[in-house]
């Protein structure tokens, strides 16, 4: 079992830390001495599960453009080579490169490990984890970090290579033969020539999607911003859930009249667009259009989604789409696996999507990879202009809310998670008798009620969050004032419970 010390660097499916001074009172926790630990109990795990001599393995690096990602990957290489892995240097990269690094029929690495702590502050970072069979599961991580506590390494063997290799080249072109060969352009090599795309990247890993997938299929990418990776994030965080992230992408697509705008978090497999007329296509709306494309090509599909998408989302998919939507919970693994999982069980299931971006599409290996999910709105984009429409148009039919708010509330006692089910247990009881409530029949997390037009016009899910003690409140209704009616009737019922930090809430009701 995993001691606090070695606890705190497990982040679900991912490993992450302190990994750069300059925030106060937060110390350095991944230093070398603690990437090496977490690595060699990564090689210990590896071996175990491949049956191969470490000199046969081949195992790919790179990081994402934070400041610290360069002494990590120093760290990381050292570790393999004296066990006798043989590494690849990829140098910058993004994170759904190093999957498809995996499964690359010229290089067939076993594993994948990319630096990065996603959209995070700049002192953070992690490691993120891939063999053939995709990104690592949370037990894996447990037993990872419990070599690492342990101190178990494998004997020191030598002969091990370290290669330098531009595989973000190799990634880059397959999303572009990828458009050309959808599209079939007249000018079959620029098939995005006559489009106007701006880019922001936050200063991430991103930039390379200009440089080398857009602008050799011809498209005009003045206005895009951020390209250049600092670890700093100087301009925004990058991330297409930051309000001033978007914010920026909106600036920069309304003043350079663009056809569309991109943006990606800082390790690229999260993405967020902008459509022609400035509008964020965010959270639902992007799920709404990736699904109307997969579900164009795949009548009937489910689509896997989090928790907290929109009633209107619903509806647009199973009304109008003639799909089915099935909602799970959040993180993008549960997501992923869930779909995979309903796959297995012959539930056609083209893609799993949370609202922050994370897409995976099935096709392509269930890989959540912004640039990929991009790379499909693209292709629809340069479809649908050749029947004089646009990518928006198949938006058309979606409802959305009037108003939407989020409440995170703190658990104050130590033993979280128990206390946190007990007041969804209770929540979920008094929903089923409570006048005028609706408790959802499809919910897969926490509790998720929906209430009549006059009594709320809306709907509320409260959960657990996937990793910390707090519980995250959603409400959305379709009328002026309902998200203020149904989190007054919340807030009557949870002000009982003592270690329950309602403070947000209530402070809300009273400034309305």
């Amino acid at each position: 079992m995993l001691n606090k010390e070695w606890k705190k660097f497990k982040s679900g499916s991912d490993v992450r830390g302190v990994a750069l001074e300059g925030v106060k009172d937060m110390p350095v926790t991944l230093t070398d001495e603690a990437v090496t630990a977490i690595t060699d109990g990564f090689a210990v795990w590896l071996i175990e599960r491949l049956g191969k001599n470490a000199g046969d393995i081949w195992v790919s690096v790179g990081h994402d453009s934070r400041v610290s990602g360069p002494r990590m990957k120093k760290a990381v290489i050292a570790s393999l080579t004296r066990a006798g892995i043989n590494c690849y240097d990829f140098g910058l990269m993004s994170t759904p490169g190093m999957f498809m690094s995996c499964v690359d029929k010229k290089l067939s690495c076993d594993a994948a490990i990319q630096l990065t702590a996603s959209h995070h502050p700049f002192n953070r970072n992690g490691l993120k984890f891939f063999t053939k069979q995709g990104g690592l599961e949370e037990s894996d991580i447990t037993a990872l970090l419990e070599n690492a506590q342990e101190g178990k390494r494998l004997p020191e063997q030598a002969g091990a290579q370290v290669v330098n290799y531009d595989f973000l080249s190799v990634y880059a072109a397959i999303l572009a033969d990828m458009v050309r060969k959808n599209v079939n352009a007249e000018d079959y090599e620029h098939p995005l020539k006559g489009f106007r795309i701006v880019v922001d990247a936050g200063n991430g890993a991103g930039g390379f999607y200009v440089e080398k997938v857009l602008k050799p299929l011809g498209a005009d990418t003045t206005g895009s911003q951020f390209l250049e990776p600092d670890g700093y994030f100087p301009n925004h965080i990058p991330n297409p859930e930051n309000e001033e992230a978007m914010h920026a992408i909106m600036n920069a697509v309304t003043a350079n009249k663009a056809d569309i705008g991109l943006i990606f978090d800082t390790d690229v497999d999260r993405a967020g667009a902008v459509d022609s007329e400035g509008r964020e296509i965010n959270k639902n709306r992007l799920i709404a259009l990736i699904s109307a494309i997969l579900i164009g090509e795949h009548p009937g599909a489910t689509i896997v989604t989090d928790s907290i998408t929109s009633s209107g989302l619903k509806t647009f998919i199973e009304q109008k789409l003639g799909g089915k939507h099935h909602r799970f919970r959040r993180g993008y693994k549960n997501v992923i696996n869930e779909a995979i999982r309903l796959n297995n069980e012959g539930i056609y299931c083209p893609l799993a999507i949370e609202t922050s971006g994370h897409a995976a599409i099935k096709e392509n290996y269930f890989l959540d990879d912004g640039a990929y999910l991009v790379t499909r709105l693209l292709i629809k984009m340069a479809q649908l202009k050749r029947e004089g429409k646009k990518l928006e148009d198949l938006l058309e039919g979606l409802a959305e809310p009037v108003e939407s708010r989020e409440f995170r509330m703190n658990i104050t006692c130590e033993d979280f998670k128990a206390y946190g089910q007990k007041i969804i247990d209770e929540l979920t009881e008094h929903s089923m008798t409570a006048p005028g409530w609706h408790c959802a029949p499809d919910n897969r997390e926490g509790i998720r009620a929906s209430f009549d037009k006059g009594d709320g016009d809306g709907w509320f899910l409260l959960r657990l969050s996937v990793h910390d003690p707090l519980m995250p409140l959603n409400i959305e209704s379709d009328s002026v004032g309902g998200v203020h009616q149904i989190a007054q009737k919340l807030y009557d019922f949870l002000k009982k419970y003592e270690n329950l930090d309602t403070a947000p809430l209530e402070k809300w009701l009273l400034q309305r």
